[in-house]
């Protein structure tokens, strides 16, 4: 006869125990344990949607009360802006301004006696023509402030001496002598429209420019212009014209 053992499998002893629920139970346990995670990151995505929406609640509220005090505040910056920029025009307008009133003084004292002028003209660009002057046409080519004489002198030497009196001008970069001519006496007006003072062969007329060009440049320059009423010419006396032979 074959042996049976009538012990139930799960009661035997070193046998493995089959399983009582079958692989059902694990799926499920894993289903539940899936669960459980998706649950909790949805749980604790929406704790840090709650806490940035707070932030940026929080944010937008700064922002507005930023922007109410920026608004509130509008008056005086305007005022600040204002106040700089005519601080700033009147700053350019100070370091702009040229010292007419010393230079015509300065100018009164290095005059030589044997030198008198018929038209002075005083401008601070030479796109400013005042009414009345007479023009030389070396002032074109000077964009700051400078002097445009016209008149004559007992000699030519006379006229290098007055270039030099205004070359020691404080202030004065250089001095451009249009023309000096030295001829016949003429009656009228001289090419820049300015009496003629020749009234003696020896006498010489000039035209020069006197340049400022350190001063400063701006586009809306304060002019200024003098026109001297013209000099009888000097009783010549050492330099007379030798008189003719006959």
């Amino acid at each position: 006869m074959r042996p049976v053992n009538l012990i139930p499998k799960e009661d035997r002893p070193g046998g493995r125990r089959p399983m009582r629920g079958g692989p059902l139970a694990y799926i499920v346990v894993g289903a539940l344990v899936a669960a459980l995670i998706a649950v909790t990151a949805l749980v604790a995505t929406g704790n840090q949607i709650g806490d940035l929406e707070g932030e940026i609640a929080q944010i937008e509220g700064e922002v507005s009360g930023a922007e109410a005090k920026a608004t509130a505040l509008a008056p005086y910056t305007q005022f600040h802006t204002v106040s700089q920029q005519r601080i700033a025009t009147v700053t350019g307008l100070a370091d702009s301004r040229f010292d007419w009133e010393r230079v015509m003084r300065e100018l009164a004292l290095v005059l030589p006696g044997d030198v008198w002028l018929t038209n002075l003209t005083a401008t601070a660009n030479p796109g400013v023509i005042p009414d009345g002057a007479a023009t030389v046409s070396l002032r074109s080519s000077i964009r700051g402030p400078a002097l445009s004489l016209i008149g004559c002198a007992s000699s030519q030497d006379a006229v290098a001496g007055f270039v030099q009196a205004l070359k020691d001008m404080d202030g004065v970069t250089r001095v451009g002598v249009q023309s000096s001519n030295v001829g016949s006496s003429t009656a009228g007006s001289d090419s820049a429209g300015a009496a003629s003072c020749q009234t003696r062969d020896f006498i010489a007329q000039f035209q020069m420019v006197a340049a400022f060009d350190a001063a400063p440049v701006t586009s809306t320059a304060t002019t200024g212009e003098l026109a001297l009423a013209p000099a009888p010419a000097p009783a010549p006396e050492a330099e007379a014209a030798p008189e003719e032979e006959g």
